[in-house]
């Protein structure tokens, strides 16, 4: 029973906060709207076991100046991207992003700029059927982190790291999806 007294003030805990991050950023209501509707149907929705899709929390992580941005190469889905992964039943989005970004990164003592939402996505991860994974949705939850320093380790999860600074984005953005744009785009911006 404490199991799902937990889950179910973690869920409205993150409705919450996806309610304030909708005032603030219409533009995403619609993508807000269907995060709130998984979580209010879905009990297992920080699990990888709902094969339909589960929340994820990802980093804009930044550097200790601010004017850059560290991204990575996914192996898998090998595209330049933000760090971030699976709750793996975590409840806390916010501390699923600090520990993603620090495995992914090996930079330890990452912290939250802001605990407000920065950014969500809703994308398809393609079926993987070599390891039994049905295609499947993450709903991402993403944070404003930043680095005390500038010096990473690749992870086996990435083909490469580097930080990006505005310029470099501009230059580049083919490399990047609608949301590594959108992200940036709403980061350098507020500078």
């Amino acid at each position: 029973m404490a199991m799902n007294l937990q889950s179910n003030n973690s869920r409205a805990i993150l409705a919450q906060a996806l309610h304030d991050f909708k005032k603030k950023h219409p533009e995403q209501q619609k993508v807000a709207d269907s995060m709130l509707e998984f979580i209010s149907t879905n009990q297992n929705c920080f699990s990888r076991s709902n094969t339909s899709g589960h929340l994820t929390g990802s980093a804009w992580l930044i550097n200790p100046k601010g004017d850059k941005v560290l991204l990575t190469l996914h192996r898998k889905l090998q595209r330049w991207m933000q760090t971030g992964g699976h709750a793996d039943d975590e409840q806390d989005s916010l501390h699923i992003a600090i520990r993603e970004a620090e495995e992914e990164s090996g930079i330890q003592g990452i912290r939250a700029v802001s605990t407000d939402i920065f950014d969500i996505d809703i994308h398809r991860i393609p079926a993987r059927p070599e390891k039994n994974e049905p295609e499947h949705y993450h709903y991402d939850i993403r944070y404003l982190l930043q680095v005390p320093h500038e010096n990473f380790i690749i992870s086996d999860e990435s083909d490469e790291l580097a930080w990006w600074s505005k310029t470099d984005i501009e230059a580049n953005l083919h490399l990047f999806d609608e949301s590594v744009k959108r992200m940036a785009q709403r980061y350098f911006k507020q500078k």
